[in-house]
């Protein structure tokens, strides 16, 4: 038979039993308004919305790893230069020891090709002068293309939260529409739908926040890069004007 405590025991532990079936059950049943529930209850607009965000964050992720690789590309290409360029006995011999997509090869070139064309109509131009022109056209050239992709990221970082915004509006458009329609204004026909909506906020925020870390990153970099490139360009201003004199 079972005694007074067995049963005292038994009405202890009771309430407990419950509390952790009702949290086991809390766990197990899925959250209605979800990503899942935006997509599979989203209309054309909708759906739309949050496939624009998805490329954008494509776009800027693409961007982000591929100019990483630029870069590193450019500063291996700016200590082989370092070590090789300026051990040659001449600018063309230098320009023709540096690899073929080395952009320091190609100011090099530049610098040979314009003060190879100082002559006829263009002798009249100073000779210290047109050299400039012509490695100043090729490190703009160099940093234009260091630039590309940049501005994918300022349009990601500028427009993706306005973009999850429209999807939030748009969202709690059809929520609180639908809601009317049907007559029902009790807290969870509300809040359900009205926080599903705001997920395209946090999306939106959340594809624009890397792209605007991203791009300041790349741009620092670029502006690092950028220097090694002016101080490459002065130096072979001055070995082209030496030879030149020494020609002369």
């Amino acid at each position: 038979m079972p005694t007074y405590a067995n049963a005292r025991n038994a009405l202890a532990t009771t309430p407990l039993m419950l509390m952790h079936a009702t949290c086991s059950a809390d766990t197990v049943t899925d959250n209605p308004y979800g990503i899942a529930a935006v997509w599979a209850q989203g209309d054309a607009v909708a759906k739309g919305t949050l496939l624009i965000l998805i490329l954008m964050s494509m776009a800027s992720w693409y961007v982000i790893f591929t100019k990483l690789i630029a870069q590193h590309r450019m500063m291996r290409f700016e200590r082989s230069t370092q070590t090789t360029f300026w051990k040659a006995e001449s600018v063309r011999q230098g320009a023709d020891g540096l690899a073929g997509g080395n952009p320091f090869r190609f100011l090099a070139e530049k610098g040979l090709e314009g003060a190879g064309k100082h002559e006829g109509l263009l002798g009249a131009v100073d000779f210290n002068t047109w050299v400039t022109m012509s490695i100043q056209r090729a490190m703009a050239n160099v940093q234009s293309r260091m630039q590309d992709g940049l501005a994918v990221l300022a349009t990601v970082g500028s427009t993706a939260p306005f973009v999850g915004l429209f999807g939030t509006v748009w969202g709690i458009y059809h929520a609180l529409v639908n809601i009317g329609m049907s007559g029902q204004a009790s807290i969870e026909k509300v809040a359900g739908p009205v926080g599903e909506s705001l997920i395209m906020t946090a999306i939106g925020l959340a594809v624009a926040v890397p792209a605007v870390l991203g791009y300041n990153w790349l741009v620092r970099r670029n502006k690092t890069i950028m220097e090694t490139v002016q101080s490459f360009g002065s130096d072979l201003h001055a070995v082209l004007l030496g030879s030149a004199k020494s020609n002369g």
